[in-house]
């Protein structure tokens, strides 16, 4: 597997008892300082946590990863990289596996879309025009973006998976917020995500079984190799 894939220039893998996930990205070296193996793992295959199942101790090793990329290789050829990385330091074996899990397709209510384009601010002394906000503490968003893109936000805040079926193209204006403590009966406040989805955007979460794809780990060694 590793020989069908590119591959770094030369890197150092060193196991850390600093768990501190502060990585860089630069034209020609990644450095991933203090990553649990699991969260290595999820930017090798580009998956969230959930759909890789392997041993416990995934999330609790860190590692501290120095590389150096080939010139001319391209950001979209990293995580193939990383797993190269993992299959010749770590002995990585995988399977892929496909299940049937609840998630959610978001779709236009039936009395129609409440979306507002987006007025996108184009003076260039509005450094926040055209930029998304994330509320914290509180659920929410505020910004210009796509469904697609909410799709994939609700995804990550439900930890199920959102698909967008709306057909709606564009970017819109919205800012919404909920209280994820607001109904205790319903993980990550639920219920007040498909009100506030009904009553401000006109749109709703269908309950669904899709396809989810699995990375099953085989094999993976807790020390890797020596550099």
């Amino acid at each position: 597997m590793a020989a069908d894939l590119p591959r770094f220039e030369e890197a150092s893998v060193k196991r850390t008892d600093r768990c501190a996930m502060q990585n860089s990205v630069d034209p020609g070296r990644i450095a991933l300082n203090g990553d649990p193996l699991k969260v290595i793992l999820m930017e090798a295959f580009k998956v969230k946590t959930d759909p890789i199942t392997g041993p416990a101790w995934l999330d609790e090793d860190c590692f501290v990863i120095a590389a150096k990329v080939p010139e001319g290789a391209t950001k979209e050829q990293l995580p193939a990289m990383l797993q190269t990385l993992l299959a010749e330091r770590f002995q990585l074996f995988f399977h892929r596996e496909t299940h049937q899990r609840p998630g959610y397709a978001l779709v236009v209510d039936k009395n129609g879309s409440k979306l507002k384009p987006a007025q996108l601010n184009t003076n260039a002394a509005d450094r926040n025009a055209g930029k998304v906000r994330l509320l914290f503490g509180v659920g929410g968003i505020k910004g210009s973006i796509t469904t697609a893109w909410l799709a994939q936000f609700l995804s990550s805040q439900l930890h199920v998976p959102v698909i967008d079926e709306t057909g709606i193209r564009g970017a819109y204006d919205i800012d919404i917020a909920w209280d994820p403590a607001s109904d205790p009966d319903t993980p990550s406040g639920t219920a007040s995500v498909f009100t506030i989805l009904r009553e401000s955007m006109g749109l709703r979460l269908e309950a669904r079984k899709m396809p989810v794809e699995t990375i099953v780990i085989d094999h993976i060694e807790r020390l890797p190799t020596e550099n």
